[in-house]
């Protein structure tokens, strides 16, 4: 099975356009400009969810989503807010929940895929004195 496509946005974050330039400057994906955005309504915290904070988490930890995202985003918040309440999630709601972030880019198999380093360090990129 193919590995998924790397969105373009994605690739600006995490500098992966930046390193194989020509593999996304060809690359046509729809213009969504408008930002993730405050959470639904109907997304509410009470004692056994904090679906609104996981939202708050999501959105801060994952930059590169925008609106076309809020569903899948309600989703995963739903069950990531259960786990923040320390309510009872179980197998299928933890393996949605994984599902969930890989499909949003967020997993460390993700990260490791788009050259991310543990500590948040920047290096610089070995080629570039080639390139001067």
């Amino acid at each position: 099975m193919a590995r998924p496509r790397t969105p373009k946005t994605k690739a600006k974050v995490t500098g992966q356009a930046a390193v194989r330039r020509k593999k996304f400057e060809e690359r046509a994906e729809p213009k969504i400009i408008d930002p993730l955005g405050e959470p639904y309504a109907w997304i509410v915290d009470t004692d056994k969810s904090k679906a609104r904070e996981a939202w708050e988490i999501i959105r801060k930890e994952i930059p590169w989503l925008n609106s076309s995202h809020r569903i899948l985003v309600a989703e995963a918040s739903n069950i990531l807010g259960r786990m923040i309440a320390g309510a009872e999630v179980g197998v299928q709601a933890m393996n949605l929940l994984r599902q969930c972030l890989g499909q949003m880019g967020a997993t460390p198999a993700d990260a490791s895929k788009a050259g991310a380093k543990p500590d948040g360090e920047s290096s610089e990129d070995p080629a570039a004195k080639y390139f001067d």
